[in-house]
C-alpha cells in the first residue's frame, strides 16, 4: 500500500540527505533503515508477542490473516 504524507521543507531536505547518505533507493527505504537502527534491528513483529494468547504463534496468526484475505477477494 502506498500513501502520501505531508512534511515541511526542512524535513524533506533532511530526508533527501538521509536517502543519499544511506544509499537508499527511496525515502521509504531510508526511513526504514533509520528506524531499524533505532530499534537495534529487532523485528517489528516482536512487539506483537505481548498481544498473543498463551500458545499462539505469530506465524499461525499471519497464515490465518493471509487465508482470510485470499478468501475475501481483496487480493
Amino acid at each position: 500500500m502506498v500513501t502520501t504524507i505531508q512534511v515541511d521543507e526542512k524535513t524533506l531536505l533532511l530526508l533527501k540527505r538521509l536517502k543519499q547518505e544511506l544509499n537508499a533507493s527511496s525515502y521509504d527505504e531510508a526511513i526504514t533503515k533509520v528506524a531499524m537502527r533505532r530499534t537495534k534491528g529487532k523485528s517489528m513483529a516482536g512487539s506483537l508477542k505481548k498481544y498473543l494468547k498463551k500458545g499462539e504463534k505469530v506465524e499461525d496468526i499471519l497464515k490465518e490473516l493471509q487465508k482470510e484475505r485470499r478468501e475475501s477477494g481483496r487480493f
